[in-house]
């Protein structure tokens, strides 16, 4: 990254706010605050953010509201700040397309490495590719290049990063089982931790919904128990 990434840290607790600002700012990262909602959206409309740290608990407002809001609105990179028992909270969020979370109170390195992988991907899909490349299966294209897929009937199906790198993966390795490590490591590049399965398998539920006919009987993403998913469609590069 050549420019420090744009970061708002929406929270309404001073300490935590500080502290979460003091540990961007020491890399370099240049900040915004905000201590609610409304502060957060004036702030969002006037800047073009990679990242946005947003409390799930703010004092007027719904931080999943606010998360479903912008995620409307942008495709800027958000990482959830829970509590330890946000449990339910946490995978909400991430079923409404947070892209990550970090739990209070903060480890200092594991916020930093989680803020970095979310930038570096925020910041590749928004970089225009050279190269054009469209994997196909039973009608929809997936355009790797344009970071899109569209149905057969050349309707544009809207897909989060998380649910773009995941199905890339899937498509592009049809056939072959991939563990939930394996698609982890294409969707953050990071060391897996307690939730990682759930990650992967919300990601999963998500993709069954917007590609299988029946997502109760999925045909496309198989679930190979105890092992991971594979794709079961057959599927070729366009062009080859």
């Amino acid at each position: 990254m050549t420019e420090k990434a744009l970061i708002l840290v929406v929270e309404d607790e001073l300490t935590s706010r500080a502290m979460l600002s003091g540990y961007l700012k020491a890399e370099g990262y240049q900040i915004r605050e905000a201590e609610n909602g409304e502060k957060a959206r004036a702030a969002f409309a006037q800047n073009e953010f990679d990242l946005i740290m947003l409390d799930i608990r703010l004092p007027d407002d719904d931080g999943l509201t606010l998360l479903k809001e912008i995620r409307r609105q942008s495709d800027v990179g958000i990482i959830m700040v829970t509590g330890k028992s946000d449990d339910v909270d946490r995978i909400v969020a991430l079923e409404m397309e947070a892209d990550d979370y970090v739990m209070k109170p903060f480890n200092p390195r594991e916020l930093l490495a989680r803020a970095k992988n979310v930038i570096r991907r925020v910041r590749a899909a928004r970089a225009n590719q050279t190269d054009s490349h469209i994997l196909t299966f039973l009608g929809w294209q997936l355009d790797l290049d344009q970071r899109c897929l569209f149905d057969p009937d050349d309707e544009q199906v809207y897909l989060t990063r998380g649910e773009f790198e995941l199905l890339t993966a899937l498509v592009a390795k049809k056939g072959r089982v991939l563990t939930r490590d394996n698609l982890l490591n294409h969707l953050y590049h990071r060391q897996c931790d307690p939730n990682s399965d759930r990650i992967v398998d919300v990601l999963v539920a998500r993709l069954r919904k917007k590609i299988e006919i029946n997502p109760k009987e999925p045909k496309l993403i198989i679930t190979v128990h105890g092992v991971g998913y594979v794709f079961a469609a057959s599927q070729r590069p366009q062009g080859e």
